[in-house]
């Protein structure tokens, strides 16, 4: 489940009002000198909330966000370990294996292979999911997500790309990852070099989508959580799901 706000516990607890539910509260455990709304034992206990049916089919991703957004930053794992030990102490608390860890980085990659089920990294080419594999071991979930295009001209599939992969250029911890694959400032600049692009997306046809999808698996992905993207950001491409699907299954 992705929250797109600062409060994923609004959103789980939004779930958690679904016919045959019943809510519970967990007492505070933030530590004592904290006087903000203890935002961990929120999302514990709307977790715990949920029918048991739902909470056997929930992973709930986390991680951090950006130094262009919020007005104070931490270094990332430091601040996700300390909220991971919130989530512990909570009562009940969230278990592990209910979590994922949204990680690019090797530390932030191993503190998820140690505490969670695995990674989920977003925007990543298949030499990120091998490094991925090898520094979380074989055991934990490697869950990548793969946005792919469906057209087969490759400067306009590129173009589209482009513009899905414009708000990541200017970020940190983004541009840190490529970097760290091997990419270039170069490769990183004016929209993104056609080498950048292409690792990090699939177009063409469906049947040629599927077939690059083989590659993320071989380098060591368990799951690939497939976004399609449109020219129409609002507009759900259901005849180019199917489309997929069919060359897929």
């Amino acid at each position: 489940m992705f929250a797109p706000s600062r409060r994923p516990a609004r959103a789980l607890a939004a779930l958690a009002k679904s016919p045959g539910s019943s809510a519970t509260r967990a007492p505070g455990r933030c530590p004592a000198r904290r006087t903000r709304v203890c935002w961990s034992d929120r999302l514990a206990a709307a977790y715990h909330a949920l029918p048991e049916q739902q909470r056997a089919r929930l992973l709930v991703g986390l991680g951090v966000s950006h130094a262009d957004f919020v007005d104070r930053y931490h270094r990332p794992r430091t601040a996700l370990s300390s909220y991971l030990d919130e989530l512990d102490a909570a009562a009940p608390p969230l278990p592990s294996s209910a979590r994922i860890i949204g990680a690019h980085g090797p530390q932030m990659t191993r503190l998820g292979a140690a505490r969670s089920v695995g990674v989920h990294p977003y925007l990543v080419d298949v030499t990120h999911t091998a490094r991925a594999r090898s520094d979380l071991g074989s055991r934990p979930l490697l869950a990548v997500e793969q946005t792919v295009i469906l057209h087969t001209d490759p400067d306009s599939a590129r173009a589209q790309a482009r513009s899905v992969l414009a708000p990541y250029l200017a970020l940190a911890n983004y541009r840190g990852a490529w970097l760290r694959v091997g990419f270039t400032d170069e490769d990183l600049a004016d929209g993104g070099s056609d080498q950048l692009v292409d690792a990090l997306f699939i177009h063409g046809s469906p049947d040629e989508v599927a077939a690059q999808l083989t590659k993320q698996q071989r380098a060591g992905a368990d799951h690939i959580a497939l976004q399609i993207a449109t020219a129409d950001r609002y507009l759900f491409p259901r005849t180019t799901w199917r489309d997929l699907a069919a060359a897929l299954f």
